[in-house]
């Protein structure tokens, strides 16, 4: 038996409970975690915003060692540090046979599967492939990659979603240039990825949106050279720090209607938004024709950061190990397993950046 956080049912608690995991069969590896991110798209399949088959164990942003692997398996062994990728590429769909290994058709395939099972034989789904937030978990071979080296174990848990997401929201889907302007809507920790990988970018101005003022320490400390607390006046703010014209880029982080539309607004004629944050089906953004044509701007979506998660993560590495990337700025809180429902209410409440589940034998 090993601890897990349980959701039962769309809007039920998280429930810690005890739960049997099958010994890895062929293609299958078994992890112990040493950590896993608390991520909002957690929130989102706790309060149904996102569906997944239930009841499930929630997580998908974490890092372990790898306890055992099934036939098969040769890239992982006993003992090797992994990172857990929650979204796998097939490689011969038509998205990943063009290169989109992001939309890749069977990405989520493993979420439909029988996981684990409870004390009293109630069978568990694993919360998108993965199941991360357990002591240990099994999962597909694809859904583990070792772990670069120079990386520490526990923080790594971040290059799950967290970093890939706003490292490949800048780099792959809006493409920022150096010397572009940047803005970035939403100072989690996703946010704070985009903000961090701005900088890398070598983007400039870079500013950081959020309702909470709290968050400016934050927001500098990861690249931000501006700070706007969200108001009414937000578009006109972002056009004053950057000479009249808006940024060359908005990244929203948020996933709300009136958040896309005012990064929308925020931008200059034929600037770019990228939209990072997941939504409800609620969230409509409007638009008329003539302003489409007037403007000339790109509103574009962004999956998974539009990452190749096995090519991006070596280069990741590498602005680790060079003190360009910091994983450990991008935490607020360190917390144990049962501590996920309170993380859920800060993030709620708008407070924190990322809160890492630390499991006690990391």
């Amino acid at each position: 038996m090993v601890r897990a956080a349980i959701l039962s049912a769309v809007g039920a608690p998280l429930e810690i409970a005890g739960i049997e995991l099958p010994e890895p069969g062929p293609g299958r590896v078994r992890v112990r975690l040493a950590a896993a991110g608390v991520c909002h798209s957690d929130l989102s399949l706790s309060n149904g915003t996102m569906r997944i088959p239930l009841p499930a164990v929630l997580g998908h942003e974490g890092a372990g060692t790898v306890v055992s692997v099934g036939e098969g398996v040769t890239h992982v062994a006993p003992g090797d540090g992994v990172v857990l990728n929650w979204a796998p590429s097939c490689g011969t769909c038509p998205a990943c046979l063009i290169g989109e290994v992001w939309l890749c058709d069977s990405a989520l395939a493993g979420a439909t599967g029988i996981h684990a099972r409870t004390a009293d034989g109630t069978e568990l789904h694993p919360g998108l492939n993965v199941g991360a937030f357990a002591e240990e978990t099994v999962v597909a071979a694809n859904c583990v990659l070792p772990l670069p080296a120079g990386v520490p174990l526990t923080d790594a848990a971040l290059l799950g979603c967290a970093v890939l997401t706003g490292y490949g929201a800048v780099h792959h889907a809006a493409r920022v240039r150096e010397g572009e302007s940047v803005v970035v809507f939403g100072v989690g920790g996703v946010g704070l990825a985009v903000l961090q990988s701005a900088r890398i970018a070598g983007a400039g101005p870079v500013i950081a949106v959020d309702v909470s003022p709290e968050k400016e320490a934050l927001a500098r400390a990861a690249g931000a050279t501006a700070y706007v607390v969200a108001s009414d006046t937000t578009a006109k703010d972002i056009r004053r720090l950057t000479g009249g014209r808006g940024a060359d880029v908005a990244v929203e982080c948020v996933g709300r209607a009136t958040t896309i539309r005012t990064a929308w607004d925020s931008t200059r004629r034929g600037g770019r938004t990228t939209v990072v944050g997941i939504g409800g089906k609620d969230q409509r953004v409007t638009f008329h024709a003539l302003e489409l044509f007037h403007w000339g701007r790109t509103l574009s979506g962004c999956v998974y950061g539009n990452s190749d998660p096995a090519k991006d993560l070596p280069v990741l590495a590498e602005h680790i190990r060079a003190g360009r990337f910091d994983l450990s700025a991008l935490v607020t809180e360190r917390i144990a397993l049962d501590g996920i429902p309170a993380a859920f209410d800060t993030m709620l409440a708008g407070r924190g950046g990322r809160a890492l589940v630390v499991f006690q034998d990391a």
